[in-house]
């Protein structure tokens, strides 16, 4: 792996279904899992194996029929937890176990009431314990961005001593911003000289509660990480994780700046955001980047004219480029007449100017009336004589 390759783990399975109304059954699972696998990602956390047996069946199902991406099962630092994700990573051609462990004195003080060396020393035990089973374990401290940096600096150090493969640096609450979260991994890496040394891969993994998910999850690849966790639609616990697609077509449509590459099948994006949409309970927001209804529509006058005349004016990617078919011209009463005439004769008619500007106007009014225009609309706002130039069954415009 060069340095500037970033790997993509994906956790829509683990993560994201924990998001209310994206509970999936084993099969479920499994459909998305080979969907992640066709879209290129690189490990796919697969569960929590000690959470339920649902949870242990799923990961146990998908470790025996995907081959390409790594498998990953969580765990906390506990014995039993690991010993769990190892069985249900048994029959994984490349398995992981990723431990975790809250770093925050928040979380040490009143989620686990431990201390700060009790907590050390769970994260050894538990690497290496982890260690006599797989020999790829990824740590993360948990609430990282809120924990005080020199203990933070002190469990990752323990962690690298003990065998962890992997250290992700999770923004666990949506916290950080940008230039807090990218210094928070320029400085492990500088004080921690074996994470380069080692080849040790540094992870971010953001949530979106002031919807800086992405944003800070490109700044931590900028301070060295190599590794991203993310969900397909950002789907996540309470606002949400950093969505994949957002990510992979950041790093692909500003290479210039970011000079990284991926393993992501940017033609597949869409596609895998409906395969989740069908399987959860909702789809993304029309307004989502890449892969919501809207990413490649235009109404605006000034758009529609701009998009007649060339499609960079106002689209930074074409909709190939994430698996959307095409862009489209919506016609609302903020379209202007280059749209109007472009949708009239791909229906068949071809208006002079008059013509156009009289059934401009005509449009405009009804367009106030009524938000949604179809193409019956259309050619009902046309005089007999300009419809008669053509015939179009309604069964056609279906």
């Amino acid at each position: 792996m060069t340095s500037n390759h970033v790997v993509f783990f994906d956790t829509t399975l683990r993560d994201g279904e924990q998001s209310p109304g994206c509970s999936m059954t084993t099969q479920e699972k499994l459909t998305m899992a080979h969907a992640l696998e066709d879209l290129g990602v690189d490990i796919i956390e697969a569960g929590f194996a000690m959470a339920s047996e649902g949870d242990f069946a799923a990961i146990a199902t998908i470790t025996q029929a995907i081959r390409k991406p790594r498998i990953a099962s969580l765990a906390r630092a506990k014995t039993e937890d690991i010993e769990m994700a190892a069985r249900s990573l048994q029959f994984a051609g490349r398995p992981r176990i990723h431990i975790f462990l809250a770093s925050s004195d928040l979380h040490l003080e009143y989620k686990l009431k431990i201390s700060r060396q009790e907590a050390l020393d769970l994260t050894a035990e538990s690497i290496r314990h982890a260690r006599t089973f797989v020999d790829d374990v990824e740590f993360s401290p948990e609430d990282a961005t809120r924990s005080d940096r020199d203990f933070l600096v002190e469990m990752v150090g323990i962690a690298v001593e003990a065998g962890a493969t992997t250290i992700n640096m999770p923004d666990t609450v949506g916290y950080s911003t940008p230039e807090e979260y990218g210094r928070m991994f320029a400085e492990v890496r500088e004080r921690i000289p074996a994470i380069d040394a080692q080849g040790i891969v540094l992870s971010s993994h953001c949530h979106d509660d002031l919807g800086l998910a992405v944003a800070n999850s490109l700044a931590a690849i900028q301070s060295g990480a190599r590794q991203v966790e993310c969900t397909i639609n950002g789907i996540g616990e309470r606002a949400g994780n950093a969505a994949l697609e957002e990510i992979a077509a950041a790093l692909f449509v500003r290479g210039d700046h970011y000079g990284r590459s991926t393993s992501i099948k940017l033609e597949k994006l869409y596609a895998t955001s409906q395969v989740l949409g069908q399987i959860i309970t909702f789809h993304p927001s029309p307004n989502k980047a890449i892969v919501g209804d809207n990413a490649f529509a235009h109404e605006s006058g000034i758009h529609q004219h701009g998009m007649l005349a060339n499609p960079l004016c106002y689209e930074i990617m074409t909709p190939a480029l994430v698996g959307v078919a095409k862009t489209s011209l919506v016609l609302g009463k903020h379209s202007g007449r280059a749209a109007l005439r472009n949708r009239l004769e791909q229906l068949g008619f071809a208006l002079d100017r008059e013509e156009l500007q009289q059934t401009y106007y005509r449009f405009v009014a009804l367009a106030d009336r009524k938000k949604n225009i179809y193409d019956q609309d259309l050619i009902g706002l046309l005089p007999d004589q300009i419809r008669e130039r053509r015939h179009v069954p309604v069964a056609e415009l279906d």
